[in-house]
């Protein structure tokens, strides 16, 4: 199972990391047009997308014993979506050894690092500031 949930996270942070690169290529952050972004399967996309994203920050939340590290890691799952998740659970799977510690991993709570979530968070907040502005200088 172990191998199995590594695997699996594996492959959605490289799909992820893949796709994103490849819709940024194609299209600016910002600059999907209007008829998209007010397409109702559009908005009821994202509102699922990001209740899951709510519902395993929620989870991060309980497992991180440290403030910081709680907010840090709530702004870069928000901003960064599976890619912060699918990081965090791979941090999680590669500090077992066996999926007989699979308990350690979603049972047991942790004093929290802030090294990781602030990068993350700081370089999504980068990342949506300079969307933003492009917005605005084109």
């Amino acid at each position: 199972m172990l191998l199995l949930l590594r695997a699996l996270f594996l492959l959605v942070i490289t799909s992820m990391l893949g796709v994103t690169s490849w819709a940024s290529l194609h299209c600016p952050l910002f600059g999907v047009p209007r008829d998209v972004f007010t397409h109702p399967w559009f908005i009821a996309t994202l509102f699922d997308a990001y209740w899951a994203f709510i519902t395993f920050a929620v989870w991060v939340l309980w497992k991180e014993q440290s403030a910081g590290a709680r907010i840090l890691w709530f702004v870069a799952i928000i901003l960064w979506g599976n890619l912060a998740m699918s990081l965090y659970m791979l941090g999680e799977l590669f500090r077992i050894k066996s999926s007989d510690q699979l308990g350690e991993v979603f049972g047991t709570r942790r004093p929290g690092k802030l090294l990781l979530p602030g990068v993350l968070a700081a370089l999504g907040v980068v990342i949506y500031l300079l969307s933003v502005q492009s917005l605005f200088t084109a």
